[in-house]
């Protein structure tokens, strides 16, 4: 297993892992800070955790709601 990890470009991987952690953060901040979304709150903050990249721009898609 540590081998695996030593033969990671990091150059290449830590933009994505940053970019994945930041539409995270921005997707919980405004699911927090929603009156109203489609579906359950609890729903969408485990779709965005659980599911990293897709989770958090399948809740800007279809979770918020524009009333």
């Amino acid at each position: 297993m540590k081998e695996l990890f030593e033969n990671i470009d990091w150059a290449i991987v830590a933009p994505f892992l940053i970019i994945q952690a930041i539409l995270m953060v921005i997707a919980l901040i405004d699911l927090i800070k929603a009156d109203n979304v489609n579906g359950r709150k609890v729903m969408w903050v485990f779709i965005v955790v659980v599911l990293n990249t897709i989770g958090p721009i399948a809740y800007f898609i279809f979770g918020r709601r524009n009333d």
